[in-house]
Formats: C-alpha cells, structure tokens, sequence
C-alpha cells in the first residue's frame, strides 16, 4: 500500500475514533440540528446513510506489491509478492501470498499464503492473526501473529512470528519507505529481516538471524494505480543458514537486477 494511500485511510480512521462519542445521541447538536427544519424522521435516514459511509462501510483491496523479474549472476527469479483486503476501518480480512518462480527449471521455487484477521489498534497500527500455508519449499501449516502500520516519518513496517505445526519459532519484519523524487517519480528503499529461534535442517535454515534482503527500486506511477519500476537487491544469509547454502552449492550472498511492476486496485 503507498504511503500517501496509507496516510489517507489513517488518518480517516483517526477522525472515526473520534466521531462517533461526539455524535452518539440522536438529540445532541449540531448533529441533530437538521430535525428543527426537516422533521427527525425525513434526517434519520441520512444520519443513517452518514454512519454507514463513514465508518461502518466494508471496501476492498487488491495490491501486487512486488512483481518482478530478479537477474542475478547465475539465475533468474520471477517473484509475486501480493495481497489483498476486505472490511472496515476496525477490522479487516487480510490475504497475503509471496511466490518465487525459477524460470529456467520452470520450478516453483517457494509458495506461502497467508489468511490474518486484522484490527485497527490505533489510527495508525494493526494487528493481525491468523494462518500461514507453505507449499513449497515444503507443506507447512504456521499460527501467525503480527503487526501492521505506519512508523513515525512514514516507514512502513510489517512484522509477525510463526509458529509451525512442527513447534518451530520464526519471525520476519519488512520495512519501506517512499521518497518522492517528483509527483510521479519515487524512489522506494526496503529491507526485509527474517529470523529464526532454532535450527531447521530440513528447511535449511539455522538459528538466530537467517538472511536479510535490502534493495532500492525507482518507479514511475503512470497511474497511481499502475507503477513500472526497475532497481537492485541484495540478499545475504548467516550463520548456519550460510553454511547450508555453501553445501548445497549456492552462494550466502548475491545481487540482483529487478524490473517488474506495482499495481493496485
């Protein structure tokens, strides 16, 4: 989700807070004041209507955060990181799903979805639960709980903890940021950490910190709604996780070139 499309509903949800204590009796002004001139019953249906449009209406969401193609020196990575929404300011159904495609193998390299209940905890956090499901590298079912929402200086951050069905502890958190260049232009920096409380040989990831992914990306908005962009990302592995990419033969550490686009709906 952008930042400035974030900040708008942010700061509407701030405003419902607070509307609602301000309006609750039907015969407190000026909420009510309409009645000495239209009659109570002709107002109750647009107090009505004014209730459910800001507040209690449900909307939806779709978003391609990421789609994109990922070159780097010894193959290519077609990723789809996406997700989507329903409900109200309060309480959401949140849809995530992160895919990685290898082309040249024609393979599906790593496949999770993602179903969270989400509540509005402040105008500006939320937080989430739920269920993860890995189909690839291995069929794996997670409980999910996290956080979503704005950081002051508007970071975008986006954490939770997983725990599988196998009692394994692992965690993630993503961070982004929007630097308008121009009106259309923006340069997006962003940084994905993801952790690890023991070591999972048959997933190939050991203890502590597992990897940390940081990239930069430039995209040009030819409508809010649609973004091509081109950039670069570093990805790097630690500890055990290092050492079972070394024997499989893989590097711990690698740069990509990415193109791809952002779209939302």
């Amino acid at each position: 989700m952008t930042n400035r499309f974030r900040r708008t509903l942010c700061l509407g949800a701030a405003s419902l807070l607070v509307m609602p204590a301000a309006i609750a009796e039907e015969g407190d002004a000026p909420w009510s004041m309409a009645d000495e001139v239209f009659g109570e019953e002709a107002m109750r249906h647009s107090r009505d209507h004014l209730r459910h449009s800001h507040g209690s209406m449900n909307t939806f969401y779709v978003q391609a955060e990421r789609f994109e193609l990922q070159a780097f020196d010894d193959e290519d990575v077609l990723l789809l990181d996406g997700n989507a929404w329903y409900g109200g300011d309060i309480n959401k159904l949140w849809l995530k799903t992160e895919l990685e495609y290898l082309p040249d193998e024609s393979d599906l390299e790593e496949a999770e979805v993602q179903l969270l209940w989400s509540r509005a905890v402040s105008p500006y956090f939320d937080i989430q639960t739920g269920i993860r499901q890995d189909f690839e590298p291995r069929g794996r079912t997670h409980f999910v709980a996290g956080f979503q929402g704005l950081a002051p200086y508007l970071f975008e951050l986006d954490g939770a903890a997983f725990v599988s069905t196998d009692g394994d502890l692992t965690a993630r958190v993503e961070s982004e940021y929007e630097l308008l260049l121009t009106q259309r232009l923006i340069l997006q920096p962003r940084a994905e950490l993801e952790l690890s409380a023991q070591e999972i040989p048959e997933l190939e990831t050991g203890s502590g910190v597992t990897s940390l992914s940081a990239g930069l990306r430039l995209r040009y908005e030819i409508k809010r709604e649609f973004a091509p962009y081109v950039g670069v990302e570093w990805q790097k592995a630690f500890g055990d996780t290092a050492d079972f990419a070394k024997a499989a033969g893989e590097e711990s550490e690698a740069v990509a070139f990415v193109i791809g686009v952002r779209a939302w709906h």
